[in-house]
């Protein structure tokens, strides 16, 4: 049985030090995000089980349909409430949002690390780049669609509720992916790796235009 609350705890520690000796308002909320987005993956992993027991779920079944809406909703918590308590500025925003992602995938890459083991190398490193760029992908998804949405009011909720569900399509389908052995697998963790790619590529080349004009 693995004590997730303990391993949470060993590395909540360092951050919340680094945050009391960090100076600047900005780093200091950057830790904080991160240390939000360990938290996010610690509750949800609480109420993903307690959901997919209730709903008499078994494991494979559960990372498909539970996981994906609790924890995209858990990762959007803490971002939702930076922006309405801070109101921050859009890149400050945009790195809360990124940051927080960061840190749930970090904290889930730990998680199953202790569970499974560091023996394949190979295997970790297609784990531990293919999940981590998932939660990545999955927080730019919504950090570029606030950035934007936001600026309206009336777009706000319509908009925000079609971001999260957009971020929880595609978490669920590399878990739907991934949770298959062979090709499929190896394309679930090769498709954020291209997405994250794509998405680098477009927002230097809209820097530039704007940077430009």
């Amino acid at each position: 049985m693995n004590y997730i609350e303990n391993i949470f705890v060993c590395l909540m520690a360092p951050i919340i030090l680094c945050c009391l000796c960090l100076r600047g308002r900005k780093r200091k909320s950057y830790m904080l995000s991160f240390l939000l987005g360990m938290t996010a993956c610690l509750l949800s992993s609480y109420i993903s089980t307690f959901a997919a027991a209730a709903l008499g779920m078994d494991p494979v079944t559960a990372s498909v349909e539970v996981t994906p809406v609790v924890e995209e909703a858990m990762k959007f918590m803490p971002a939702l409430f930076y922006l309405l308590v801070f109101d921050p500025d859009e890149d400050s925003a945009l790195n809360c949002i990124i940051l927080i992602s960061a840190g749930f995938a970090t904290f889930e890459n730990v998680c199953y690390l202790i569970e499974n083991g560091a023996a394949s190398i190979s295997h970790l490193l297609v784990r531990g780049f293919g999940t981590g760029t998932m939660h990545i992908v999955c927080g730019v998804i919504v950090a570029w669609g606030i950035y934007y949405l936001w600026r309206s009011e009336y777009l706000r909720a319509a908009g925000t509720a079609g971001l999260i569900s957009a971020a929880i399509m595609f978490h669920g389908i590399f878990n739907v992916l991934v949770s298959q052995k062979g090709l499929s697998a190896v394309i679930g963790y090769i498709i954020p790796l291209i997405t994250l790619a794509l998405a680098y590529v477009l927002s230097a080349r809209i820097r530039r235009e704007v940077a430009d004009d």
